[in-house]
């Protein structure tokens, strides 16, 4: 079976080029919208929250039908669909019924477009990081020409860029091919998996490293503006960590093959802690937040690559549909709510440098249950 090569890195490319266009500035357009602190941070917790629910119930669905893009074109079409109703009316209540309705449908995308690509990828799945790096590319363009086109022109234009990548996303996932995975079959049950304390202990750890992500997804942008920092440097550097992660995964393949996942998993816990500690204490200083930018190929980049591998391992193929969206949904769900909720509620009265000395603390904690619980078996991916 031919590699679609191009057409995955085309949906990649798009996806994360969405993710550019609207993590680092959405904050921004919000405050824009005259929503507090508060409010941004639970419009955000909604977002993340249907990743709880929305991966999960794809997932089961796409693994019974095993038509997982049949799925991504409905998803994508809807959430493209639904976000346009943010150009229309304001307001907290509307902003919120939007964000639940869109969210839901593009949480459902990427999970399973993930299970996808690895089946696309059963004989080569060390190339996926390979195909992975053109959503990295995707992010950086559109980080950095959203970022010169705040400069010139306003913000309250931000819907409709987000909308027109919306529709580029559903346009991929048209002209990408099925995976053709078997429907599902009866073999040893989703929930035997899920209890062996390995995987307890993988979700847990992937819930609280994208806990920690919280603050930066959510504030990073509007911290940094109140620092006085434009916002073509601010989306430059949303752009540096990218790049660096971009370069990570040029070289990932070598590192896969030196590494075990369990190696990378506990540099990745150990790194992230590292940078949120540096956001916290040095964010007045470009050249501290060059360097913490540059760790986001640890914290996000080598994290990514390894928890795919490891829900490959963990949930084979008759499974992987499932693996995919309760990995998403415990990490970025669950984690990613609860940071978003809880650094909106204690940013205004506790500050910037307790919020991300706690996110740091988070990783701490990800790193010991990592070093004590996760992959045992040192073995590298071939």
């Amino acid at each position: 079976m031919t590699v679609p090569y191009w057409r995955l890195s085309g949906f990649y490319f798009f996806y994360f080029a969405t993710l550019g266009a609207f993590l680092p500035y959405w904050s921004l357009y919000l405050e824009y919208k005259g929503f507090n602190a508060l409010e941004i941070g639970e419009l955000s917790a909604f977002m993340m929250g249907t990743k709880i629910i929305a991966p999960n119930l794809w997932g089961a669905i796409a693994d019974y039908t095993g038509k997982s893009l049949r799925i991504i074109r409905i998803a994508s079409f809807f959430a493209a669909l639904l976000f346009a109703g943010f150009i229309f009316k304001n307001g907290y209540l509307w902003f919120a019924i939007i964000t639940v309705g869109f969210s839901f449908f593009w949480n459902a995308a990427l999970p399973q477009f993930e299970a996808a690509t690895l089946f696309h990828l059963k004989h080569e799945p060390h190339r996926y990081s390979q195909i992975r790096l053109w959503g990295s590319i995707g992010f950086i363009v559109s980080v950095l020409g959203i970022g010169k086109l705040l400069e010139t022109y306003s913000i309250n234009g931000l819907p409709m860029v987000v909308v027109v990548f919306f529709v580029s996303i559903w346009l991929m996932a048209l002209i990408t091919p099925e995976a053709k995975t078997p429907p599902h079959e009866e073999s040893v049950g989703v929930w035997h998996i899920i209890k062996k304390p390995e995987v307890i202990a993988f979700l847990t750890v992937y819930m609280l490293l994208q806990a920690a992500h919280g603050p930066y997804y959510v504030f990073y942008s509007i911290y940094l503006s109140h620092l006085g920092y434009s916002s073509t440097l601010i989306g430059g550097l949303w752009a540096l960590g990218v790049v660096a992660e971009v370069i990570l995964f040029i070289f990932m393949r070598k590192l896969l093959s030196v590494f075990s996942l369990r190696s990378i998993l506990l540099w990745s816990a150990f790194l992230s802690m590292v940078r949120w500690l540096i956001i916290a204490l040095a964010a007045n200083s470009i050249y501290w937040m060059v360097g913490a930018q540059l760790l986001h190929a640890a914290t996000f980049g080598s994290s990514h690559v390894a928890a795919i591998h490891l829900v490959q391992k963990y949930f084979g193929h008759k499974h992987q549909g499932k693996g995919q969206a309760l990995y998403s949904s415990i990490s970025f769900g669950l984690g990613g709510m609860l940071g978003s909720l809880l650094s909106g509620l204690y940013w205004d009265e506790f500050g910037a440098m307790i919020i991300y000395s706690t996110a740091s603390a988070c990783c701490f904690l990800a790193f010991v249950i990592s070093y004590f619980g996760v992959e045992r078996n040192r073995e590298v991916v071939s």
